[in-house]
């Protein structure tokens, strides 16, 4: 029995899908025990070349949904609307649908789940949070019975790719930027990888599974890395350290915390080794231990190859006409206010080299419950570079000793605030 694919979408990841259910239909079906035939994929521009012979193509995107022939309906389009309506229909038509995009699955997660619920079929989206990398199996099936404690990892390509050439190069943030660009790392717009919006809906997800509760990418702080400068880099490195990006979900007395920013990782742990384009998520439980998760987390081959064991399975379901892959379910909890969040900073200072200066830092930090793990200090002149890293405490108390720190007079500039992370 045949199973109909319908594409939305025919960009690098939709047309390099449409490709493989055509050239590999044999090895699919002798593998797998299904039998996909590709009906139709939607694109914008009819006139453009794509992966795929066109007679496949239609500008209709509601045509591909409706097809009766059409089984099980593949988004990849991106973005909120038109997705959310047309995953909508189709569930709604009792198709089940695969999808790509985090930024639908993060917003109205729990909506879709329930409406594919009702009619019986599925709502899989392995290739949302990390590309080629199996991360939703793992943590909603393979980890469903251990209480995890943290996730963390690098879940944007774009910045790990900007953040690696400046520690490796010694270039600045634009320039990198801009050399990103060029090579189809960073889109035109790059404000939702390099401003963390792109990581934060993946955090979001990664929490709900990892904890089961469903956070939201409203849920989320966030923070990207247009400050990070390569002095920042540099200093990190004497210290034993990285720059890294990373989302941070951790189930805390507080809550489930879920965050994004940047963070001075230890040279010695195993984020630290993951270089270019490449994502990686550090998984910590009770039982499990740490496991990691790497490899390339975007690109036309991967993407789609994560997207097609999804379709495989929506098809096994669609045809063995009962429940196969488990319903992603959450239960209660809450999420933390971000204030109560533990951190540690790397601070750096520029100040008036004179005497009593650090002390008087320190007390600042000390009146709100702040304590200095360590200090580096460089004079030049007049002036001074203070380097801090400061004990874990809460982010209330964190910010609030800045804040007091920048009214000092003796304090010139708080030229950075970076997170620390796994020290």
């Amino acid at each position: 029995m045949r199973v109909g694919v319908g594409i939305l979408g025919g960009g690098t990841v939709g047309g390099t899908l449409a490709r493989k259910l055509l050239d590999d239909h044999e090895v699919i079906a002798s593998k797998s025990g299904v039998e996909l035939a590709l009906v139709k994929v939607a694109v914008r521009d009819m006139a453009k070349p794509r992966a795929f012979p066109a007679e496949y193509a239609t500008d209709d995107l509601e045509s591909v949904v409706d097809d009766p022939s059409v089984k099980l309906v593949v988004e990849l389009m991106g973005g909120l609307e038109p997705a959310r309506s047309l995953v909508l229909r189709a569930l709604a038509q009792g198709k089940a649908v695969v999808t790509a995009n985090k930024e639908l699955v993060a917003a109205d997660g729990p909506e879709l789940f329930q409406e594919a619920a009702s009619h019986g079929v599925s709502l899989l989206f392995e290739a949302a949070v990390g590309g080629g990398i199996p991360l939703i199996r793992p943590l909603s099936e393979s980890l469903a019975g251990e209480r995890l404690t943290r996730v963390l990892g690098i879940v944007n390509g774009t910045t790990n790719f900007i953040l690696s050439a400046m520690d490796s190069e010694g270039r600045d943030y634009a320039d990198v930027l801009e050399e990103a660009q060029r090579l189809g790392y960073a889109e035109a717009d790059p404000t939702a990888d390099v401003g963390g919006g792109d990581a934060a809906a993946k955090a979001a997800i990664l929490a709900a599974l990892a904890f089961g509760v469903w956070v939201g990418g409203d849920g989320v702080y966030r923070e990207g890395i247009t400050e990070i400068q390569t002095d920042d880099i540099e200093f990190g490195r004497r210290l034993g350290y990285c720059i890294k990006l990373l989302a941070v979900g951790e189930d805390t007395p507080a809550g489930v915390a879920v965050r994004v920013h940047p963070a001075m990782v230890p040279l010695d742990h195993p984020l630290a080794s993951v270089r270019g384009a490449h994502n990686a998520v550090f998984v910590e439980g009770p039982a499990v231990g740490d496991l990691l998760f790497m490899g390339p987390g975007a690109g036309g081959d991967p993407t789609a190859t994560a997207v097609l064991g999804d379709v495989i399975d929506a098809a096994r379901e669609l045809l063995a006409g009962t429940q196969v892959v488990p319903r992603i379910q959450f239960g209660a909890g809450r999420l933390a206010e971000f204030e109560q969040v533990l951190s540690q900073f790397y601070i750096r200072l520029e100040v008036a080299d004179a005497p009593g200066v650090l002390a008087q830092i320190a007390g600042v930090f000390g009146d709100h419950g702040v304590s200095i793990r360590s200090v580096w200090q460089e004079g030049r002149g007049g002036a001074a570079t203070l380097l801090l890293v400061t004990h874990e405490a809460t982010e209330g108390d964190q910010q609030a000793a800045l804040d007091a720190i920048r009214s000092l007079d003796t304090v010139r500039q708080v030229a950075a605030a970076i997170r620390v992370i796994g020290s």
